[in-house]
């Protein structure tokens, strides 16, 4: 079962939206799914539901909310992946960790899920990076997350499983990047990082030209082995 709800924002003033889809018993978990810059567009939802048939508890929160509602973008048309890029310009990513930080205490409280995880994808693996540093998440997956190199400085903090699939030939995180989040993180016995040679940006995309199907059926069955084993 699936539904858009409204969650309360970590101060309680306003509320947000987010997609849930829901196991067809108890849920054994609960994952946040945290979209790329394209909105909780088909493939989140796909995502969502996927974990909901594997029985977690799957919620999908809107994340540019503040500038605009039910943003549905599609990549592969060059006017709307601009159009994308430019809310993640103006995001404030200080506010959408809150956000994470609320929709956490939302599932433990509203759904009475006590284990948490999040799995963020482009600028929700950015975010995944985020959560694992800054909020008390169970466990945290980012796949192509942008920016995490310049975020080392918070590596410290990370106490919780954190897995970040890293796809060798992203245009969007570039060789220098790559080495400097394995000299910042390989030693983090909580860190695990996965190198993808030849694989680009958005490779685990459901849907779209970014595909690939090989990487994203290896890289989504190591999700999912780590999500059973670090949220049971």
């Amino acid at each position: 079962m699936s539904e858009v709800v409204r969650i309360p924002t970590f101060e309680g003033e306003e509320t947000f939206p987010a997609y849930v889809a829901r196991p067809s018993g108890t849920a054994k978990a609960a994952i946040i799914v945290i979209q790329e810059i394209f909105g909780v567009n088909p493939g989140i939802r796909t995502k969502a539901e996927h974990w909901a048939s594997l029985g977690y508890l799957a919620v999908a929160p809107q994340v540019f909310w503040r500038q605009e509602e039910d943003i549905d973008l599609d990549s592969d048309v060059p006017e709307q992946f601009q159009q994308a890029i430019d809310y993640m310009m103006k995001h404030d990513f200080d506010a959408g960790i809150r956000d994470v930080e609320a929709t956490i205490r939302w599932i433990r409280r509203h759904e009475g899920v006590e284990k948490v995880g999040l799995v963020g994808y482009c600028m929700g693996g950015k975010i995944a990076y985020q959560t694992a540093t800054r909020t008390d998440i169970d466990a945290s997956v980012g796949y192509y997350g942008v920016g995490i190199a310049d975020m080392l400085n918070e590596s410290h903090a990370i106490a919780r499983p954190l897995l970040l699939h890293v796809p060798m030939a992203d245009g969007f995180v570039p060789a220098e990047q790559q080495r400097a989040m394995h000299e910042g993180l390989d030693s983090n016995p909580h860190v695990t990082l996965h190198d993808y040679a030849g694989l680009d940006h958005g490779f685990a995309a459901e849907h779209g030209l970014r595909r690939d199907e090989e990487g994203a059926r290896l890289a989504d069955g190591r999700t999912e082995a780590f999500f059973a084993e670090h949220l049971a």
